[in-house]
């Protein structure tokens, strides 16, 4: 069993920064890929990032690649995602979640956490 806790969203005028944190429960975080998803009212969950348990492989969405970057800390058993030169188009509810193995697909993660809000003004 994972518990996942987002934190760090708030609100950011565009070309700004935000840097997210999932802090997980449980001695088995370790095993888990970890994916950033993001998603506005109406529509689908949206792949951000991910990354494998080794934390030597991760993938980003081309809409965020070379803007954010995704990251863990086994000694804080924590997943952070650096958002970098934010736009309006990022304004999103930003989620975390756990899985066996890295994927873009929501279906895929075992467990989410919360959600935390992230609004980019122009």
């Amino acid at each position: 069993q994972v518990q996942l806790v987002e934190s760090g969203g708030g609100s950011v005028q565009a070309g700004g920064s935000l840097r997210l944190s999932c802090a997980a429960s449980g001695r088995t975080f370790i095993r888990y890929a970890i994916g950033w998803f993001r998603q506005v009212p109406g529509k689908e969950r949206e792949f951000v990032a991910n990354i494998n348990w080794s934390g030597r492989e991760t993938s980003h969405a081309d809409s965020v690649k070379g803007r954010f970057t995704i990251s863990r800390d086994y000694a804080k058993n924590t997943v952070y995602l650096q958002m970098n030169s934010l736009k309006p188009e990022d304004t999103a509810v930003y989620y975390c979640g756990a899985a066996g193995s890295r994927s873009s697909r929501t279906s895929v993660y075992d467990y989410w956490g919360q959600g935390t809000q992230v609004t980019v003004s122009s």
